[in-house]
């Protein structure tokens, strides 16, 4: 350091600023958000951090530098096991790697830093050839992208553990007139999704291989449910009409207009969806989707 004092907190911002920035620490010592701190240029940036005997400033500066952005790499792999998998080392370091270019982690947490990952990838997805139909490895990858993702965003969410949950006999109470009107509420953490690929078998095979691991799978229309239940995060395969009578109970529906939703949306007859749902009921209920009952006029 120089023999002028500087200011600690101003010193720790400039250096944030420069081993955070995208573009490397001399982009980062010239970056408006370290000058607007120190103002030296990568010329003079040993009047701020002075050079050892085997190294300049500017390279004692990206041995922080690679650190931190080998740090932000671990954390990518270590949250997203399937789909490194499926794209190999390399190809997933490139990702991820992209990724961090292009959304630098401006949180004080690392479980935000994947937030953007599957949009990411969504983004800068090949372009299909002409003629090209169905599902395909990109849209195998960005698949398991999302799901990983959410994985993560339902495990560090809030969940049911400490709350009051719905018990499937709460309902023998209400009166058969009003089922009709009954709205159920979902806990905060239960997630609808769809997938072209049943991506959830995979990244369970993954997760439990121990060899080389599952080959990909064939392209399947998925439609999952997940939760998380005592701190774990659990997923479970849905049909299509389960999925859209679910889809519409979350939206907050009736449960005569969700099945009605169901019924129009995927052609099933009214009176057999609605003699399936109680079956559907005793699992879902078991499996912790609901946090409450509401009736018209009632609070929760």
């Amino acid at each position: 350091m120089t023999n002028q004092p500087r200011d600690l907190r101003k010193i720790q911002r400039w250096m944030q600023a420069v081993i955070m920035h995208p573009d490397g620490i001399v982009g980062g010592i010239n970056s408006a958000a370290a000058r607007a701190q120190i103002g030296v240029s990568s010329d003079e940036v040993d009047r701020v951090i002075t050079r050892s005997q085997a190294l300049n400033s500017v390279k004692r500066l990206e041995v922080y530098g690679n650190a931190y952005y080998a740090r932000l790499l671990e954390v990518l792999c270590g949250e997203f096991p399937a789909l490194r998998h499926a794209a190999g080392q390399e190809a997933f370091d490139g990702f991820a790697f992209g990724y961090l270019q292009s959304s630098p982690s401006h949180s004080y947490t690392l479980a935000a830093l994947s937030g953007s990952f599957p949009q990411y990838m969504e983004e800068t997805r090949p372009t299909r050839e002409t003629g090209e139909e169905g599902p395909d490895w990109p849209d195998f990858l960005i698949d398991l992208a999302r799901l990983e993702r959410a994985y993560s965003d339902v495990f560090d969410g809030p969940g049911p553990e400490r709350g009051e949950l719905l018990k499937s006999d709460e309902l023998s109470d209400i009166p058969q007139e009003c089922w009709p009107d009954v709205i159920l509420v979902p806990v905060a953490c239960l997630r609808l999704m769809t997938f072209r690929f049943p991506v959830h078998g995979y990244a369970s095979a993954v997760r439990n291989a121990k060899g080389e691991g599952p080959a990909p799978p064939n392209p399947q229309q998925t439609y999952l449910a997940i939760n998380r239940r005592d701190y774990v995060v659990r997923r479970r395969a849905l049909s299509f009409v389960q999925y859209e009578l679910l889809r519409a109970i979350v939206e907050g529906s009736t449960l005569a207009d969700a099945i009605a939703r169901a019924v129009e949306a995927t052609d099933t007859d009214v009176e057999t969806l609605a003699r399936q749902f109680g079956d559907w009921f005793q699992v879902w209920t078991a499996a912790q989707f609901f946090q409450a009952v509401k009736l018209p006029g009632q609070a929760t």
